[in-house]
């Protein structure tokens, strides 16, 4: 599960690494900084697999207010 802030809300991280990559001369804009969580579900079907991980992104791992989640599975 990769976790960032949404678009509109505040990202002082993101805005501190971009001030430091341009000060070294890097032309970005738009860093946004966010999570990584890899985790394993003990089962063998892919869409459970992936209701429980929406579940937990729901109930504890994001803020869905302010945060984007997006789910990828290998």
């Amino acid at each position: 599960m990769r976790g960032r802030p949404k678009a509109g809300i505040l990202d002082p991280q993101g805005e501190a690494v971009e001030g430091s990559l341009r000060k070294l001369g890097f032309p970005v804009h738009g860093i946004r900084v966010g999570r990584l969580i890899d985790l394993e579900v003990e089962t063998d079907d892919p869409a459970e697999a992936r209701a429980q991980v929406e579940r937990m992104c729901a109930e504890l791992l994001t803020n869905p207010l302010i945060e984007s989640a997006e789910i990828e599975f290998p």
